[in-house]
């Protein structure tokens, strides 16, 4: 099922408790420690453009990919009359760039969605292709001790005056698969007290950090660092998110 389609329009609401800013803040000086702060940056899985803007106000000229026309029709809009910002509707295992960028990036585990480990290749392969010699490709992953450990088997549930979503997990260990059920009830915005459901179901799949790294290297990839997410610290047993930063290897 094709993910954000149903209720891309209320995305954002129920993804309200996520600091985008200090997440920016975090990526951009990742960047900048490998001398990268201007110049074209390629956001894959960019969604409805929060992480894209940020960049964007930091002095970047972006490029925004993302397989769902509706996220990307709220991403325009956000934008205003700017028009800074390139958005292209690819599915990121297929994309195309005319030139070549400093970096790439994707974050809000966007790669996780990739269940298939050749498709995961052909992703590293299309960056590193479409990065500048010595470019920067920083993604975030969850881990499988979040999905074992935090998400498998529970239901997280939020009612708010606006709306009410119920998001249940169901982790497969041996595939490494995690399935989100997820349910919102969202008031109509012209008729109080009316409520419209969405239902989606997603899935992503967890990766050992060493398993990354060979895969990087069939890509043609060099990797060169890995985070518990918003530090400068190695990967730990119980990081629930991790930062891996590769660089182009040469064509």
């Amino acid at each position: 099922m094709e993910a954000y389609t149903g209720f891309a329009e209320v995305y954002d609401l129920f993804m309200d408790n996520v600091p985008y800013e200090e997440w920016s803040q975090y990526l951009i000086s990742l960047l900048e420690e490998y001398g990268i702060t201007s110049g074209l940056v390629l956001e894959l899985g960019c969604g409805t453009g929060k992480m894209t803007r940020l960049l964007d106000q930091a002095g970047y000229e972006l490029i925004g990919i993302d397989r769902s026309e509706e996220m990307l029709q709220i991403a325009k809009e956000a934008e205003g009359d700017r028009e800074d910002i390139l958005y292209l509707l690819q599915d990121m295992r297929e994309f195309e760039l005319y030139g070549t960028v400093r970096a790439v990036v994707s974050v809000c585990d966007s790669i996780n969605y990739i269940l298939e480990e050749e498709e995961l290749v052909q992703i590293f392969k299309l960056v590193n292709n479409y990065l500048d010699p010595g470019g920067i490709f920083i993604f975030d992953m969850n881990t499988l001790y979040k999905y074992r450990e935090i998400l498998g088997e529970n239901t997280i549930c939020e009612n708010r005056e606006e709306g009410s979503f119920i998001w249940e997990n169901f982790y497969d260990d041996k595939d490494r698969i995690n399935q989100y059920d997820l349910t919102l009830f969202v008031e109509e915005p012209d008729s109080p007290g009316l409520y419209r459901k969405y239902e989606e179901t997603h899935f992503q799949r967890g990766y050992e950090l060493t398993h990354i790294k060979e895969l990087l290297q069939q890509a043609g990839m060099t990797f060169t660092a890995a985070y518990d997410a918003f530090t400068r610290e190695p990967v730990k047993a119980d990081s629930e998110r991790i930062y891996v930063v590769a660089q182009e290897k040469g064509k």
